[in-house]
């Protein structure tokens, strides 16, 4: 079975599965314990690695760099919101703001066909030698799509941009229904395309594994909730489904496995406008602000999600106040604060760091003045209507930027391995020799 797409794939052909928020361990874990073989199978095949994500851990940025090969400050997407330039209005980017050429954008121009589906932060979609259907944030199918006949046929099938996580306010039942019937509508689009038209890279993205660990992540360990044999189904399922494709594929394509994140069990969300405001960094002209556009001019210190830093400066900001000269002290003050927060007798922040040490490129004054990186447990938070440092919100499961999944069908021996390394070993795969990545290739050809 599947012989006809075996002849028709050739030399310099690359599929690569992405699974959103999925922890390397957690994937280990389940091997071990036999509830994914097809995975165990592949395994003894080739490499199951620890990747470290990007900084900040956050799919837009971190999806963002797999696609591109480069950092932050070249592609330019640090988070889901900025301010717009000139104003404290907040925008949400999307792909039209991504600076650098994505990986199918560099095929393209050696005549190399791509299929894109469901990879974060590629809307609104745009014109490739392919077909792509964008993943979230997207709204609207038609415009997440390229090209029309691609979008018919989605449109036809039912397609579903996203798990409609407001179903968890109803109960953790149906979400997990809508987790599971938006699971089955993806991989069967993603097979759709795989068989049925010509590709020379393949991608497509599974963002259900990110929606079940954030709001059911509690499920996995707690035996009596009433979602935890649930969870353990759906890695079975998505087990099923590694399987099926690689069958498709064969031993001899390189198959590559990545998710963007870790994941682990929130015990306590900080609220770093809140922390600033009670340090005397941040204030707002009413109670209850809205938007940065209440933020009072003598602020010096604003943060936006997930625990980046912005130093209020005199002419970057409509009414900035902290003159340059301010600038080191002011960052090197609020470093060792918040290297001292304390929350339920535990620190929270683990490192924090300066905009020079992790970002470089064109667009590096856009950076946050810091980032804050915390211990495992905590979820960094940018909310301004809070008025408590810490606090429980509705999500059980966080981010971490350590522990996220490298996988490929070949024996390599890499230490650190990043996100950025992921694009300039697929296009080393796909016979291109591209030197613009910040990124190191982790396969010898």
């Amino acid at each position: 079975m599947f012989g006809f797409l075996k002849k028709k794939i050739a030399k310099d052909k690359v599929i690569v599965l992405g699974i959103d928020g999925v922890p390397c361990s957690l994937l280990n874990r389940f091997i071990n314990e036999g509830l994914m073989p097809n995975l165990a199978d592949l395994v003894k095949k080739g490499t199951l690695t620890p990747m470290t994500a990007s900084i900040p851990e956050v799919s837009s940025t971190s999806w963002s760099t797999f696609m591109t090969g480069v950092n932050p400050g070249r592609h330019g997407i640090y988070g889901f919101t900025e301010l717009q330039k000139g104003t404290y209005k907040w925008r949400f980017p999307n792909f039209n703001d991504i600076k650098s050429d994505t990986l199918w954008d560099i095929a393209g121009k050696y005549k190399k066909k791509s299929i894109v589906l469901n990879v974060p932060s590629t809307y609104p979609a745009r014109e490739l030698n392919g077909i792509l259907t964008a993943g979230f944030v997207a709204i609207d199918l038609k415009k997440a799509t390229y090209p029309e006949s691609a979008y018919e046929y989605l449109k036809n099938i039912g397609y579903r941009l996203d798990v409609d996580t407001k179903k968890a306010q109803e109960s953790s039942a149906a979400l997990a229904q809508d987790i599971d019937e938006t699971f089955v509508i993806r991989k069967n689009a993603i097979l759709h395309f795989l068989d049925n038209h010509e590709w020379d890279l393949f991608i497509g993205v599974i963002t259900e594994t990110d929606r079940l660990h954030h709001y059911l992540w509690i499920a996995l360990e707690d035996e009596s909730h009433p979602q935890h044999r649930f969870f353990l189904d759906f890695y079975k399922k998505l087990d099923a489904f590694i399987g099926e494709m690689y069958s498709r594929a064969g031993d001899d394509i390189p198959f590559i496995i990545v998710s963007d994140h870790g994941f682990t069990t929130i015990k306590k969300e900080v609220y770093l406008n809140a922390y600033l405001r009670e340090k005397g960094y941040l204030r707002f002209k009413k109670e209850n602000p809205e938007s940065f556009e209440d933020m009072h001019e003598e602020s010096k210190v604003f943060a936006l999600d997930p625990a980046r830093f912005y130093i209020h400066l005199k002419g970057k900001y409509p009414h900035g106040n902290v003159d340059v000269k301010e600038y080191d002290g002011l960052r090197q003050k609020l470093k060792d604060e918040l290297l001292s927060l304390i929350v339920d007798g535990e620190k929270v922040i683990k490192t924090v760091m300066f905009k020079e040490e992790l970002y470089k490129g064109n667009l590096y004054d856009d950076a946050p003045d810091l980032i804050a990186l915390p211990y495992e447990g905590y979820d960094l938070k940018g909310s301004i209507n809070k008025t408590q440092v810490a606090g429980k919100g509705h999500l059980t499961g966080g981010h971490t930027r350590g522990n996220a999944v490298f996988f490929i069908n070949r024996k390599i021996n890499r230490e650190d391995i990043n996100i950025m390394d992921v694009g300039p070993t697929i296009m080393s795969l796909l016979g291109i020799n591209e030197n613009s990545f910040d990124g190191k290739c982790l396969v010898d050809n």
